[in-house]
């Protein structure tokens, strides 16, 4: 699917002048957005963004201060874990 945004041309150019390209931009942002609201997963984001790496997705996450949730289940889940192997 293709989407296209209409901007006044005024605005485009003043957000054209901040640097980088504005449709990479548009989509990084639409990305997240849905990303953060879960209608995304991380495989899907990916995909969309065109990133070939889960790290090179974790990077770029991380760099809008994007970190994935751990809870203390989680910890607690992981300790058990290995625990059970002997760590």
């Amino acid at each position: 699917m293709q989407l296209t945004i209409d901007i006044p041309d005024d605005v485009a150019k003043r957000l054209e002048a901040a640097g980088g390209d504005l449709s990479r931009r548009a989509i990084e942002a639409f990305a997240l957005e849905e990303y953060k609201r879960g209608q995304l997963t991380k495989p899907q984001l990916r995909r969309l963004l065109g990133f070939a790496t889960r790290d090179a997705l974790d990077g770029f996450l991380k760099a809008r201060g994007i970190f994935d949730s751990y809870s203390l289940d989680d910890l607690a889940r992981e300790r058990h874990d290995l625990e059970r192997l002997g760590f």
